[in-house]
């Protein structure tokens, strides 16, 4: 009998061309949206190129970068030595600026040494969750998330855990934190300010909050981490005072970006920084360095760590942002939208005039305005305006909002 040649090799089509572990990132709620949402996005784009669409869905520059910018990474590229691009780690120059810098923000006594240099805030966040936690370990972080901590935790073989923030404030709602811990819960996240939300949370949440996890790590025999995601924390409104996590729980590792206070995504640096006088400290900073080899050399270009100490001068204009953030709100208050004032980021967090923020979203879409729906949040009724278009852009937007918000209360809607 001749062999099928589906089964020549002795597995059949389907059965394993790739691994689990893509499969179940792929599965993941937040990765089928956001596929779906970019796909979209790109068709809208390209549909509307030339007619005008306002972006307002990622936090990507809309203008030409700072000449600061561009000069600072065009002398960092200008070798110096027959090593200037050879295999880099953390540069020292690098980790120095950036713990001077951090120490001005979080005063904890930062050094060089408790700074590992990494591929943006990503890298950070896949290093700190791989450094202290093991397969099967469970992740506990707050609705609405940045959209890819569960795709991270996934890929890491980790457990993700969800609660609900306290809405609509968006407060950290403690006693469900409290409630998710079990023996194998290794990680809560916090993001601060908060992404989509614009939350810094306060002194008395966090303190709150590091009691419950010094309370379960002794109850459960087991260190629990908090792994603090912090890339708008120099980002901050009307004056408002940020507070990291480190400041009142010890055991947290602090995942920074540059890629928003210098709006320059693309350019993939930030880091990892381990608080000093941790018991497991040593240890903890081999575990990062083996883990940012054997991920793939996770460590940034050499130009663009050679660049930090000049790019650490430089930040977007928070002012600017304010004043978007101030015109937008106004009017959509005015329009009849209920939405906050964030504290931090660049992001409106208004909620859906419909219950479905989906379809919602759409009706913008027709109109050539592009946000991103609540669902891509795992939290439905809510939509996310990014702050980073122009100020043009805010202005030609308005009309749009406010035809949407008419064509949605004219219809009936079913209850919330």
């Amino acid at each position: 009998m001749q062999q099928d040649p589906r089964t020549r090799t002795g597995v059949a089509d389907g059965s394993g061309a790739v691994s689990r572990r893509s499969r179940q990132i792929q599965a993941t709620v937040p990765f089928r949206l956001l596929v779906g949402f970019l796909r979209r996005r790109a068709a809208e784009e390209a549909g509307r190129r030339d007619q005008g669409v306002l972006d307002f869905t990622f936090g990507d520059p809309h203008e030409l970068q700072m000449p600061a910018y561009v000069d600072a990474l065009r002398e960092a590229a200008v070798p110096e030595d027959e090593s200037w691009f050879a295999y880099k780690q953390s540069e020292p120059a690098a980790q120095a600026a950036a713990a001077a810098s951090l120490e001005r923000v979080v005063p904890l006594g930062w050094r060089a040494d408790h700074l590992r240099m990494t591929t943006g805030g990503f890298g950070a966040l896949t290093v700190a969750m791989k450094a202290v936690a093991d397969p099967g370990d469970e992740v506990v972080y707050s609705l609405p998330p940045w959209f890819l901590y569960e795709v991270l935790a996934v890929e890491a073989g980790l457990v993700p855990v969800k609660v609900q923030a306290l809405q609509p404030g968006f407060d950290l709602d403690l006693d469900a934190i409290a409630a998710a811990i079990t023996p194998r819960t290794r990680i809560v996240v916090v993001n601060t300010p908060n992404n989509p939300s614009g939350r810094i949370y306060p002194p008395a949440q966090l303190t709150a909050l590091a009691r419950i996890l010094e309370d379960a790590s002794a109850r459960h025999g087991r260190r629990i981490w908090i792994v603090s995601d912090e890339p708008y924390n120099r980002i901050v409104f009307d004056g408002a005072t940020f507070h990291s996590p480190s400041q009142f729980y010890r055991h947290t590792l602090l995942c920074y970006s540059y890629g928003k206070t210098l709006l320059a995504p693309g350019q993939r640096i930030g880091y990892l920084a381990v608080p000093s006088g941790l018991p497991e400290f040593v240890e903890l900073m081999d575990a990062v360095d083996s883990l940012q080899v054997a991920g793939g050399w996770l460590f940034p270009n050499a130009v663009m760590q050679y660049a930090v100490p000049d790019l650490e001068r430089l930040s977007i204009d928070v002012g600017v942002l304010q004043a978007k953030r101030d015109r937008l709100i106004g009017a959509l208050r005015e329009m009849g939208y209920d939405v906050a004032s964030p504290e931090g980021t660049f992001y409106l967090w208004p909620r859906s005039p419909v219950a479905d923020d989906e379809a919602f979203v759409a009706s913008l879409e027709r109109r050539g305005v592009l946000v991103m729906p609540g669902a891509l949040f795992e939290t439905p009724g809510w939509f996310r305006i990014c702050l980073t278009a122009t100020a043009e852009s805010v202005e030609a937007a308005i009309p749009h909002f406010r035809a949407a918000i008419e064509e949605a209360t004219r219809q009936p809607q079913p209850s919330r």
